[in-house]
């Protein structure tokens, strides 16, 4: 979209949609990069929240649409979250491949502090 807005969609799996729905207006969300690079690289907030994926013919599927915030001042790495140690209950850690996942309030400030690192 030209506005800057993304819409978040082609999630399919049932716990990610389930987060997908439970996104509300405002909220912020880690940009994730996955493939070699596995390494969160920004941030981004909720413009629209969940509503129904206009691609999916069965109904059952929702999607968000995100605005850019800011970029990180460096990538925070899946491995350096890991070998951190206080991310063992990170959905991250436990369930890599899970793309939406929730953020606590302590592993967001954690990770930032990481970029700032």
């Amino acid at each position: 979209m030209t506005d800057g807005t993304t819409v978040w969609s082609g999630v399919k799996n049932p716990v990610a949609q389930k987060n997908l729905r439970a996104m509300k207006k405002g909220d912020r969300v880690f940009f994730y990069h996955t493939g070699k690079e596995k390494a969160v690289v920004g941030t981004a907030k909720v413009s629209v929240p969940a509503y129904p994926d206009p691609k999916d013919t069965t109904g059952k599927l929702v999607v968000v649409e995100l605005v850019p915030d800011k970029k990180l001042k460096r990538p925070v790495t899946l491995a350096e979250i890991k070998a951190a140690g206080r991310f063992s209950d990170f959905a991250l850690v436990r369930i890599p491949r899970l793309s939406v996942m929730p953020v606590t309030e302590e592993q967001w400030e954690a990770i930032e502090a990481m970029a700032r690192a």
